[in-house]
């Protein structure tokens, strides 16, 4: 597949969406879950798979042990905004990309300059006390001893959706709105295998779907343009 032939398709659209997942933010060193190299292949002190450390039943139980893994693995703060970020950024900045739908929990699209950013499966930079609801930064998080605690007293929790949880009904259906709506629909970074997320896919009604990814996906077969690759030196490109 040429780049010509994926550059015409945004040229010649303005209601384009971008679903990403976590290949999205592996060019900006932040770690996937299930790559070769990725954080269920990788070896823990902790006794439990990643799947269960970062379950709610897991954080309700073990708050000590969660946050431990939790920050150590999840929030990656010096982490920065790669090529495909800044790409789509400039996308819905010239009025051609109308929404990006992401599972990624970085923050690094709004970093990039992205405002219409569907968050699937919420943030790391936002937190809040179970107890009194006061936010809370990742910086802040970061910044506390053990199991971070409000001023009042309360457990805070990330705004992060975990195993076990349901995903927020505003972001979900905001981000199946933009979907089927779209006139291109643009998927990166993801493998299409993690659910509910990977649906979406399904609810798109046009017929240009382009599908980025360095391995094939099971929508392969339905796409205008399959390209593997990695996503932000096609998008830069």
């Amino acid at each position: 597949m040429s780049y010509e032939n994926l550059a015409e398709i945004i040229k010649n659209s303005d209601n384009i969406v971008f679903l990403g997942g976590a290949g999205v933010s592996t060019e900006s060193n932040i770690p996937d879950f299930r790559s070769a190299d990725g954080l269920y292949a990788a070896k823990n002190e902790y006794g439990y798979p990643p799947e269960t450390l970062i379950s709610r039943s897991f954080f309700d139980r073990n708050k000590e042990v969660f946050y431990d893994y939790y920050k150590k693995n999840l929030i990656c703060l010096d982490a920065k905004p790669n090529p495909a970020h800044y790409a789509l950024a400039e996308l819905e900045k010239i009025g051609k990309l109308k929404a990006v739908v992401t599972q990624n929990i970085d923050g690094l699209h709004q970093m990039a300059g992205s405002k219409k950013v569907y968050e699937l499966h919420g943030s790391v930079h936002r937190n809040y006390c179970m107890k009194c609801h006061r936010f809370y930064s990742a910086e802040d998080i970061m910044a506390m001893e053990g199991v971070p605690c409000c001023k009042c007293g309360g457990v805070i929790k990330p705004d992060v959706v975990l195993y076990g949880e349901g995903l927020d009904d505003a972001v979900w259906n905001g981000a199946y709105s933009a979907i089927k709506n779209a006139d291109v629909l643009i998927v990166g970074g993801t493998s299409l295998v993690v659910y509910p997320a990977a649906g979406l896919v399904g609810i798109y009604r046009g017929d240009k779907l382009v599908l980025i990814n360095k391995s094939e996906t099971s929508y392969d077969n339905q796409a205008s343009i399959v390209v593997n690759d990695k996503i932000g030196v096609v998008l830069s490109e």
